[in-house]
């Protein structure tokens, strides 16, 4: 019971935690911006710095030395033969911009605004949900439902209140890419998809900017850096996208979420040595990770092309052709972020969740077929319902012939209609070619329950899991 005798639950206690999360983010937020704007007064942690103009980083730079406050920060930054003073004076002096606020994005930004960076921009339009947070360690549970940069901004903040935090919620696409990449002096590319890797490698090649690429998926994981003093881009490497098969988003896919952390550390880090003109950056190279058997590999990769359409010898790729360029039809490849919606079946191939769930509660005889992989079925699924993965549905076509045999035989005498087939997927796609598959194969009723699981989940049972 809580103080006043009134029974109390988990959930309560949950949603009181929740609360207070919320209010203590907004104070530290609150904190961080009055620490930013305490210094531009010239005081720093309490104390009266001599010069009350308001510093920016490279401004503290007197006769080549950093300022008290930053010798302490950063010594350990110092203490290092091969970095020292010059080193940290070229981070103060730079500007990075991080495009992608998520599992690449989180210990990049961490790491960059904690060892120095002088201003740090921030791209990205989404907001932070629970199923973020395993991986997107800046974020935090007080934070689902609200702006990711919001989020890593105060997270950055909060560890280094002298650095500057530039904020762009919005998504990168061609009309503002220029006008935003041109800022900075280096980009890290910490997106998810194909489309956005053409683009964002296209405008640091317009605009000759150094560009840290890494991604991350299931347990392995890559880091290159391109357009840098004369290595490749990313077209030189992949002139022609990958077929849309190949192109698989951890939404679908799965990542363990170290893996992205470890990428995106690593990203940070190559952005340090191209900022702090120090170590040999990966440019020419790939490193490459295998985190189950914990090998890490680093591979000599092709150089720059002469025949890349964007940095080869005959390139005529200008601001104007790459605001007009198409990537989404280049690609093939949506760069949203929202799952992709098929429709292959005429509507009387389909049936809502809502019904079937009207048709199962009547009683009817059916049979409910469930595509999704194994692995998957054991996440959570609908009772009574088969797993028979899309990719073996044709040699297992008798174990759907059986099951409604078996229903056949379990209806009652007045009931003249034959035993009806549905088949559910995750989010309706598998399900939709599955049910193409079976009317080939005579299988006629065979229906798609329009939206699967998650629609089950929307619109019939709210508390039933989504993944």
């Amino acid at each position: 019971m809580d103080s006043n005798g009134v029974a109390e639950t988990p959930a309560d206690i949950r949603r009181e935690i929740a609360s207070l999360e919320k209010v203590k983010a907004e104070i530290d937020h609150r904190i961080s911006a009055l620490r930013v704007r305490l210094t531009s007064y010239g005081s720093v942690n309490g104390n009266e710095v001599a010069n009350s103009s308001a510093p920016r980083p490279e401004q503290t730079l007197l006769s080549g030395q950093l300022s008290p406050d930053m010798i302490y920060r950063y010594s350990r930054h110092l203490l290092l033969p091969s970095f020292g003073v010059e080193a940290q004076a070229n981070l103060l002096k730079c500007s990075v911009l991080v495009i992608g606020a998520g599992g690449l994005g989180s210990p990049a930004l961490l790491y960059l605004a904690a060892c120095g960076i002088g201003c740090v921009g921030i791209v990205d339009h989404d907001v932070v949900e629970l199923n973020n947070l395993h991986r997107q360690i800046i974020h935090t549970e007080a934070y689902i439902g609200r702006s990711k940069v919001e989020s890593a901004a105060a997270a950055c903040r909060a560890i280094n209140s002298s650095v500057q935090i530039v904020e762009h919620r919005e998504a990168f696409r061609t009309s503002n890419a220029l006008e935003i990449v041109r800022k900075y002096d280096i980009v890290v590319d910490a997106t998810d998809n194909v489309p956005s890797r053409y683009m964002i490698s296209d405008c640091c090649v317009v605009l000759g900017k150094p560009l840290i690429s890494g991604a991350a998926l299931g347990l392995e994981g890559q880091l290159t850096v391109y357009n840098y003093k004369g290595g490749p881009c990313y077209r030189c490497l992949f002139p022609t996208p990958p077929p849309t098969t190949a192109c698989q988003r951890c939404a679908d896919s799965g990542v363990l979420g170290v893996v992205p952390g470890v990428i995106g550390c690593l990203q940070a880090l190559e952005a340090i040595k191209v900022a702090g003109a120090v170590g040999e950056p990966l440019s020419g190279r790939m490193l490459l990770l295998d985190a189950l058997s914990a090998r890490i590999r680093v591979v000599k990769i092709r150089g720059r092309s002469p025949q890349c359409e964007a940095c080869g010898e005959n390139a005529k790729l200008t601001e104007e052709q790459f605001c007009n360029f198409d990537y989404e039809k280049f690609t093939q490849s949506p760069l949203s972020t929202s799952p992709l919606k098929l429709h292959l079946l005429p509507s009387e191939a389909r049936i809502t969740s809502k019904e079937y769930n009207e048709r199962n509660l009547k009683g009817e005889a059916h049979v409910l077929v469930d595509v999704r992989p194994s692995h998957h079925y054991k996440i959570i699924s609908l009772p009574k319902s088969m797993n028979i993965p899309l990719a073996s549905l044709e040699a297992r076509l008798s174990e759907v012939s059986a099951a409604l045999a078996r229903e056949e035989g379990h209806k009652k005498d007045d009931d003249n209609q034959s035993a009806s087939l549905y088949v559910i997927c995750r989010r309706g796609n598998d399900s939709q070619r599955a049910v193409q598959y079976l009317h080939k194969m005579g299988f006629a009723s065979a229906k798609d329950i329009i939206g699967g699981l998650e629609s089950w989940a929307h619109d019939v049972d709210p508390s039933f899991p989504t993944y």
